[in-house]
């Protein structure tokens, strides 16, 4: 068999990469995708990558792009499992046509691979997106309400997977919907507000008591490799989470403690942030700053990961040892 990886360059697909050939020394494992391992994103300054110092990413580069028909060179076969992360996904920061060419379209594409080759196993990683932006908390049966071109795009992606494995019985899909994931690679939150606090550039944004839904990178991957080998037929949808979901508060109180970081984190009201969040777009986004971004962050994103803590899944870490699992893996120089 094989683990073909959709977007395996990326942040999570990297992670699973790792952790396969950890699990299983003689996996081959193919990275379908349109950036080569190793080489940055172009769509994110300042790229960090997945991979430690001197580590090779072990997966089979093949050039793919899902917009387009799916040809590969080498043979899959019925019994491969198909991981599928491509997408657009960063938002802001996309015009709203390429969310849904490349999560829409990819989605039909990597379904119509895995049709033709009789594949039967796919895990698909979604989005807390679709579930749209509000304070009340989502469990996986809450009835999506997308209010962004990304969640939309998602949950239409989410609906063409289930389509895919309703034409057979024997088929198993995992749809995974992780709130904000973290660890070493990731480009994003996390990172920037490690950095904002050790520069003493980071405020609270309104609030303290916002939540932030989390998972580390490591635990997903662990968790989507578990439930493969549960051997379940059918589809399951799972909010990818630390349960209970922390407060912005918690998080920056961890990371200061877990990386001996000594900031005092102030309070700024949200009828200054907004506009200063105008002004600093105006002087060209420093730290990625903008009114969208900074919006975004004073709202809640209050998912559920009650279903994953009680499915028999066995949490490989606490938050607190995931951040200083990730502050390890930059040998203790900071949070990338």
């Amino acid at each position: 068999m094989n683990y073909i990886i959709f977007g395996g360059t990326g942040f999570i697909g990297t992670h699973l990469a790792k952790l396969i050939k950890a699990q299983h020394r003689d996996a081959v494992i193919y990275n379908l995708d349109i950036v080569r391992q190793g080489d940055p994103l172009p769509t994110v300054k300042d790229y960090k990558p997945a991979l430690c110092d001197g580590e090779q990413h072990p997966a089979v580069f093949v050039e793919c792009d899902v917009r387009n028909e799916i040809k590969v060179p080498f043979t899959p076969t019925s019994d491969d499992v198909i991981f599928n992360f491509a997408a657009v996904h960063r938002t802001p920061g996309h015009p709203d046509h390429d969310y849904f060419e490349t999560n829409m379209r990819g989605a039909e594409n990597v379904c119509a691979f895995a049709e033709k080759h009789g594949i039967k196993k796919m895990v698909f990683t979604s989005s807390i997106a679709p579930y749209g932006a509000a304070e009340d908390l989502k469990v996986e049966s809450t009835l999506p309400t997308p209010n962004t071109p990304y969640g939309i795009s998602k949950l239409v992606a989410e609906n063409i997977h289930k389509t895919w494995q309703a034409r057979s019985a024997d088929r198993s899909l995992l749809v995974v919907r992780p709130g904000v994931v973290f660890g070493r690679g990731e480009n994003g939150n996390f990172t920037r507000l490690y950095w904002g606090m050790r520069g003493r550039k980071f405020a609270y944004p309104g609030r303290k008591d916002t939540i932030k839904a989390c998972i580390y990178v490591k635990e997903l991957v662990c968790f989507m490799m578990w439930y493969l080998e549960q051997q379940k037929t059918g589809v399951e949808t799972y909010n990818c989470t630390f349960e209970p979901a922390y407060t912005i508060e918690y998080i920056c109180e961890t990371i200061k403690k877990v990386t001996n970081l000594n900031r005092t984190t102030l309070l700024i009201p949200s009828w200054i942030l907004m506009p200063a969040a105008f002004l600093a777009k105006c002087l060209g986004s420093p730290m990625g700053i903008c009114p969208a971004r900074v919006k975004k962050l004073m709202i809640s994103t209050n998912i559920s990961g009650k279903k994953l803590a009680n499915c028999g899944y066995p949490f490989k870490y606490t938050f607190e040892q995931a951040i200083d699992d990730w502050f390890a893996d930059n040998n203790g120089n900071g949070l990338q």
